[in-house]
């Protein structure tokens, strides 16, 4: 049986009963999860079982794996799934934007080598090798990027086609692998604020803020 990872489904559930499945090493296996764990880029949420925090979390053959304080779990225990929602939302309105600005700064510049990017609950940021200064850009970058998120533009996540584990980010024309969770709408992101960022010779940040 393949864990439901829900978050991809409906990344708004804040609560979820479900079942163990498996232990391994001091981490559960839970039949279903809205837990997000880190991965490309996204800081993982912050979340409870049984109203213990947990306090790691891993991948392991594409399912995530807890540890929780002082909770003594075994295979078929029920248990219940929080998460800390103000995180959960923040992130999600920081990873779309993230998106929005790396496509409109590609409209605007045609750079699109990333060399790295992260999500967390402060920020987000996409890093580029450039030779240039940024800054000149950011003004009308940002002016760009909230115009569009007022527009209020859908925000999907599809299965890939060849493969129900890929996820696709998908805003009008804008399309992007991603697994990481999202809103529904750019007008919830709210207003963004950009900065440059110089993070050595040859290498441009975007760093990326909402309120």
């Amino acid at each position: 049986m393949k864990q439901k990872k829900l978050f991809r489904i409906n990344p708004y559930l804040k609560e979820l009963e479900t079942e163990i499945i498996d232990t391994k090493d001091g981490f559960i296996l839970p039949k279903e999860t809205i837990i997000f764990c880190f991965s490309g880029g996204q800081e993982s949420d912050t979340g409870y079982i049984n109203n213990h925090k947990i306090i790691e979390c891993k991948w392991e053959n594409n399912e995530i794996l807890y540890r929780v304080e002082e909770l003594d779990l075994k295979k078929g225990d029920k248990i219940t799934m929080k998460i800390d929602w103000e995180k959960r939302y923040k992130l999600m309105r920081l990873h779309s934007a993230a998106h929005i600005v790396y496509f409109i700064f590609k409209e605007m510049t045609d750079y699109t080598n990333i060399i790295g990017s992260n999500v967390s609950s402060n920020k987000a940021r996409l890093d580029y090798l450039c030779d240039e200064n940024i800054k000149k850009y950011i003004e009308e970058l940002e002016k760009r990027v909230n115009e569009f998120i007022k527009e209020g533009h859908t925000i999907i996540m599809k299965e890939d086609e060849n493969n129900k584990e890929i996820m696709h980010w998908v805003c009008e024309n804008y399309d992007m692998l991603c697994g990481g969770t999202h809103v529904k709408n750019t007008k919830e992101i709210g207003y963004v604020k950009l900065k440059r960022v110089n993070i050595g010779k040859g290498k441009e940040r975007i760093e990326i803020y909402v309120n």
